[in-house]
């Protein structure tokens, strides 16, 4: 047997092309379907996980969807804005504690989260070294961040302009790292949190100015009495928070109006949650909240729907390439008769030539099984990264 092996591998070797091509359709075949559901039940384990984990979310009526993966993955689409109106509410109902989550800005293709201290406790976040948040302009970053940004306690991150046209918006904001978090396997991983005061910040409704009574430049002031004095617009704001200016940061206009992208509620007790439940009913209510078990669920069933359909379409192309391989093996026996001739020739029985072109098939098979199982290992050690770009972000 080994004879025929050994022959059959110098006829592949020399015939290059033909040989990759047979091999890659053997890939395809086997390494799509199981490729499709190694990532899909990586997909249903992250989602439901977090998902069973946050009792309620409430927010901006509109896409219950879009709402959870912005809240729970950090997903791109950000839902409608509320305001801490929605938090309030919550914490004045006695039943349950709220966790306001203002998820919009990034830094450097990162999420910033913007949310309070209580956060860390209902995810059981942990850190690797630093401290928590004290300050304003103060970051903690995820062990996967501090990972592909290179940066550590100390050093400073700078947040990303919504659009590069954003002339008379806001200025980036240098924030400085004072914590990295130890790995969770969650979205927190890839995460840039934040205090919500941070985030009011980078979007413009909470800045400091110079102190204009000591400038030296007079084209800084418009108005000056003895009391009041106008700045003019060549006044900057801040795009750093340290000791020394922090006191010059304000929010104008009441707190319970600044931005929120959603509220988790965490119910004291089931009883609680029903309630709390039962008041976002009214057809007059401007919030919707949400079980994100239930939202995740639907969208595995439309999932798995569409899984169908492509297990459907693979079975039939593999059928079709199935065929396309008996073909070419049937046209290569063809193309090779006086091959098989010579070898009639020299003595050989017709059962060398069957053992000749099973020996073929079978290293042909074991090579695309080989590769298969190289990229179904790869697969695994990067499923939780492919989730979230394919299926997540």
């Amino acid at each position: 047997m080994k004879d025929h092996l050994y022959i059959a591998w110098k006829y592949l070797s020399y015939n290059k092309a033909k040989t990759a091509t047979l091999v890659g359709c053997i890939v395809l075949i086997a390494f799509m379907p199981l490729a499709l559901e190694l990532l899909l039940n990586e997909s249903e384990r992250q989602l439901i996980s977090r998902a069973v984990e946050t009792p309620l979310v409430i927010g901006a009526k509109g896409s219950s969807l879009d709402l959870i993966m912005n809240t729970l993955y950090f997903g791109d689409e950000v839902p409608e804005v509320i305001t801490m109106a929605a938090a309030d509410r919550v914490l004045e109902s006695d039943l349950a504690m709220p966790i306001p989550m203002y998820v919009r800005f990034t830094a450097r293709n990162h999420p910033i989260i913007g949310t309070t201290l209580d956060y860390f406790d209902f995810r059981n976040l942990t850190l690797a070294t630093g401290e928590p948040l004290t300050m304003l302009g103060d970051c903690i970053l995820g062990a996967t961040t501090a990972e592909d940004l290179e940066l550590g306690v100390g050093d400073y991150l700078v947040s990303s302009p919504e659009n590069l046209f954003d002339l008379a918006g806001t200025y980036p904001l240098k924030m400085k790292i004072v914590g990295v978090l130890k790995k969770s396997h969650t979205p927190d991983d890839i995460a840039v949190f934040v205090d919500l005061k941070t985030t009011w910040i980078i979007q413009g409704l909470m800045h400091g100015h110079q102190d204009l009574w000591k400038v030296e430049d007079p084209t800084l002031i418009l108005d000056q009495s003895d009391k009041n004095i106008t700045g003019s617009p060549k006044v900057y704001e801040y795009s750093e928070i340290t000791e020394k200016n922090i006191d010059q940061f304000h929010y104008h206009g009441d707190p319970l109006t600044a931005p929120i992208t959603a509220v988790i509620a965490i119910p004291f007790e089931e009883k609680s949650a029903t309630l709390l439940r039962g008041r976002y009913l009214s057809k007059d209510e401007i919030y919707q909240i949400v079980k994100p078990e239930e939202t995740i669920d639907t969208m595995f069933e439309n999932i798995f729907r569409i899984k169908n359909v492509l297990d459907a379409v693979i079975l039939v192309v593999s059928f079709g390439t199935i065929a396309a391989l008996i073909l070419v093996f049937a046209l290569s026996l063809r193309l090779r008769q006086r091959e098989i001739r010579t070898i009639f020739m020299i003595g050989c029985r017709q059962l060398t030539i069957v053992r000749l072109i099973a020996a073929e098939i079978s290293i042909v098979i074991f090579l695309g099984a080989f590769i298969c199982m190289v990229l179904l290992m790869v697969t695994g050690q990067y499923d939780h990264q492919l989730v979230r770009l394919l299926f997540i972000e």
